[in-house]
């Protein structure tokens, strides 16, 4: 099977992220990322996030825009596709699950 370019997050020498579970609908992945580590630039498809621990995240786009974002415990985030590179910036410990769609799972 050919990984599609949005798969790559999970499966990049990042050790901060693990695939949980895949089918040829979704792809559920868990993300550690420890304060001052850094996520390269990746893709996700359609994707749900469901954040278990708060956090204080750097997120660059692919345009190289740069924004800083609060996420907190129990927060569930929809997105839209996307590439971006993430940095925890905070003192805590991320620790999030996303679920991506893949094309043609609806």
């Amino acid at each position: 099977m050919i990984k599609a370019p949005e798969q790559e997050a999970a499966n990049s020498a990042s050790s901060s992220s693990k695939v949980l579970f895949e089918n040829d609908r979704v792809r559920v992945v868990e993300l550690r990322l420890e304060p001052g580590k850094t996520e390269p630039m990746h893709s996700h498809p359609a994707h749900l996030v469901y954040v278990l621990s708060p956090a204080r995240m750097k997120m660059t786009s692919s345009d190289g825009k740069t924004k800083e974002v609060e996420v907190k415990a129990g927060q569930v985030i929809w997105g839209e596709a996307l590439s971006h590179a993430g940095e925890n910036v905070g003192t805590t410990a991320l620790h999030e699950v996303i679920i991506e769609l893949k094309e043609g799972s609806i």
